[in-house]
């Protein structure tokens, strides 16, 4: 993996779009004090996925935009690309690229409404693409490979916990760490729902075990309601052969009465 081309439009100093190639071997950027050199590495780190308007020598991010001069009206867009080339392919795997060669461009892109997008080879992505895509590689905002004015000696000077942060960029399992990290978020975000499942299958349960009462009172109502319909049917029938007997003793009687006058 190599740095092939810088390209940027309206970060900070750069006012006109400004391409950089980087050839074989060591490239050196000079200049007079003022005239933008920490400006490149400014744009490398931001490129990667700098958030820190600090870090980059500002107050907010909207300090990255080329803020105008006595003759040139300010921009309302930062831009930069960064092309790397000899990608390897797990790199590319793990941020989502599928392209059929190994050269990849990152663009960032930031407006002064606060609003910011990033690409890889002009798709849009997100900013955790970007950054599985140069994990373990030592290449990203806050690896060994960008050092800005005074990193070294604070890194010299620093606890050896921060420094080991360091050495295990190097050593490439930053990148084994975090996708550690991101699995034992998941597991405890499984966990959390296996738990809340547990509570509605208790809740359903219960809520079973009341229908299933119901249900039961329902199924005795039903065959009590059948049984005494059953036997209001018997005594009206018997009701009615009662008063049907009754009806004809009476006919008969009157019968008897009537042949006898």
């Amino acid at each position: 993996m190599y740095l092939k081309n810088l390209t940027v439009l309206g970060f900070k100093s750069f006012a006109d779009k400004t391409s950089l190639n980087f050839q074989p071997g060591v490239t050196a950027i000079v200049g007079p004090n003022g005239c933008g050199k920490s400006n490149v590495s400014d744009a490398i780190r931001w490129v990667l996925g700098e958030q820190s308007a600090k870090a980059l020598r500002g107050g907010e991010m909207a300090d990255c935009i080329f803020n105008g001069t006595d003759g040139r009206k300010p921009l309302g867009m930062a831009e930069v690309s960064l092309t790397i080339g000899d990608v390897e392919e797990d790199q590319l795997t793990a941020a989502g690229v599928e392209v059929g060669f190994n050269e990849v461009t990152v663009t960032r892109r930031v407006f002064r409404d606060g609003g910011s997008e990033y690409f890889i080879n002009k798709t849009a992505c997100r900013l955790k693409d970007i950054q599985q895509l140069f994990m373990g590689t030592g290449v990203g905002r806050t690896s060994y490979s960008v050092m800005a004015q005074g990193n070294i000696t604070q890194l010299l000077s620093s606890k050896p916990e921060d420094r080991r942060m360091v050495f295990e960029e190097a050593a490439g399992i930053t990148k084994f760490k975090a996708q550690k990290k991101e699995s034992l978020r998941k597991l405890e975000h499984t966990d959390q729902n296996l738990v809340r499942v547990e509570d509605l299958i208790r809740e359903v349960k219960r809520q079973i075990g009341s229908l299933q009462r119901q249900a039961g009172k329902a199924r005795r109502y039903k065959q009590i309601a059948q049984e005494l319909q059953h036997l209001d049917t018997q005594l009206a029938r018997h009701q009615f052969d009662v008063l049907q007997a009754e009806i004809t003793e009476r006919q008969n009687k009157a019968e008897e009465l009537r042949n006898g006058n």
